[in-house]
């Protein structure tokens, strides 16, 4: 598969809660950090993934905003 984003990250899936439309894949990736994705349950199921398995994570973002109040 060809994508154009260049940031990409080998994660390691720790926890996913689904709902009915929509779910959160909990990743854990280098240096320890923890990373979230927010997808469809659709798509979860259509991915196959599970719980304990190693998966890359392909990040293009336009914003990536901090804000302290």
């Amino acid at each position: 598969m060809k994508y154009g984003a260049r940031n990409q990250i080998e994660g390691k899936i720790t926890k996913i809660k689904k709902g009915d439309v929509m779910g959160q894949v909990s990743l854990e990736i280098p240096a320890g950090s923890v990373m979230n994705s927010v997808m469809t349950a659709e798509s979860i199921e259509d991915l196959g993934i599970k719980e304990g398995e190693n998966v890359k994570v392909i990040v293009k973002a336009i914003n990536v905003l901090l804000v302290r109040e």
